[in-house]
């Protein structure tokens, strides 16, 4: 693709984690990097957005330990950019909320180079979402502040405003402040916040890992502790925490927390993997089949050639179908040379395709199954009868034997 001079940077916020809080600007930029920049992602399926031949590099950054320093990022995000390359400095949630994209916007300021700001959705407001509890409700607060909770507690004097906050503002919303814990309740009870006010801490939100504990001002660190939560969680203080229990939707899903491996083809698991995640499931790709053309064509040609002969196409598979299609089409052939045949099809996908096409299969059994099929036929009298029968080399040989002992 053609570059200007000195390239351009766009600074993307990736979301909290959740693949499905990708905003599709975030995911435009990513299939057309040159070179993608990244942190510790909550979620590393993003970079599979990205082109084949994207550089992908890696600035570390978890739980304070830096692979890079912040000013060695700055200087190789500036470098690729004058390379002339299209930059993504990817970073969790949005680049302006705690993730110093305003310290990497002044020096492309400083260097001459464009850039745009791709906001992310930031987990102080997605986190405390997927826990059921809203940040502002009428009843509760209106006012909401989003807090640093990685401030060290020795420092002598600290950036934070205590004495306003701890009473000034509705809800809370500490980042990065597990560790810190103790040390916020106490500084929010020394302040004037009462120690009854309810405090929520969410783990990994928006993931399947999502954990939350419930507690208040005086009883949350020990609990945190007791609950075995570490980082990365949000800590949320106010009285909207009384609708956790409501409104908690998302950790009561059917499927929350369990992790499932799913081994279909790729191009046939999109379907499956979005209903078992709708149901709160984490799910793995992981295919263990490939479905490839066969090394020869020629026996399946040689059918076609002779189509009139047959009486039965049967179909144990939407790949049989569409593998058979395309060969039709290639012998010149199409659905009007299927005239008289009667068609069968193991399974709804696979009576679907024939129905998209007009045509309604004369068979399709009630259990998606081999032994359905076999049951039917013995049903209809196929003595005499060639079937034709396109399927996966692989495929169970229970079928074509069964026929052929039905003669």
């Amino acid at each position: 693709m053609p570059h200007n001079k000195k390239g351009k940077v766009y600074l993307v916020g990736a979301g909290p984690g959740n693949p499905g809080l990708l905003t599709i600007k975030a995911k435009e930029c990513l299939s057309r990097a040159d070179v993608i920049i990244y942190d510790s992602l909550a979620n590393r399926i993003f970079l599979e957005y990205a082109d084949t031949d994207a550089e992908l590099i890696y600035v570390g950054k978890k739980g304070g330990n830096h692979t890079m320093l912040q000013n060695d990022i700055n200087s190789l995000i500036v470098d690729r950019a004058r390379k002339g390359h299209f930059v993504v400095r990817l970073k969790g949630g949005d680049p302006f909320i705690f993730g110093r994209g305003g310290e990497e916007a002044l020096e492309l300021i400083e260097a001459g180079i464009n850039f745009e700001v791709v906001p992310g959705i930031t987990s102080a407001i997605a986190v405390p979402a997927y826990a059921g509890i809203p940040l502002t409700h009428r009843d509760y607060t209106s006012t909401v502040a989003f807090i640093t909770g990685h401030e060290d507690p020795q420092k002598e004097k600290s950036d934070i405003s205590w004495e306003k906050l701890a009473t000034g503002v509705g809800t809370l919303v500490f980042l990065m402040g597990v560790g810190n814990l103790p040390h916020i309740a106490e500084r929010l009870m020394r302040h004037g916040r009462t120690p009854d006010t309810p405090v929520a801490v969410i783990r990994s939100g928006t993931v399947s890992e999502q954990k939350t504990i419930t507690g208040t001002l005086k009883d949350i660190a020990r609990l945190s502790r007791e609950g075995g939560i570490t980082p990365p969680a949000i800590i949320v203080v106010g009285d909207v925490i009384r609708l956790h229990e409501k409104l908690n939707w998302f950790e009561t899903r059917q499927l929350f927390a369990k992790r499932i491996l799913v081994t279909r083809a790729r191009e046939q698991a999109s379907g499956f993997l979005s209903a078992l995640a709708e149901l709160g499931a984490e799910c793995i790709e992981f295919p263990t089949i490939e479905v490839v053309p066969p090394e020869s064509w020629d026996a399946i040609d040689r059918a076609i050639k002779a189509i009139e002969s047959f009486k039965w196409l049967l179909f144990t598979s939407v790949n049989g179908v569409q593998y058979f299609l395309k060969r039709l089409e290639a012998l010149g052939k199409d659905v009007r040379d299927l005239k008289g045949i009667k068609i069968g099809a193991i399974g709804p996908k696979t009576a679907e395709i024939w129905h998209g096409l007009g045509i309604k299969p004369d068979l399709i059994p009630g259990e998606y199954r081999a032994e359905a099929v076999i049951e039917s036929f013995k049903k209809l009298g196929i003595k005499g009868t060639n079937i034709l029968l396109p399927r996966a080399a692989s495929a169970r040989e229970i079928l074509p034997e069964e026929l052929r002992k039905m003669g």
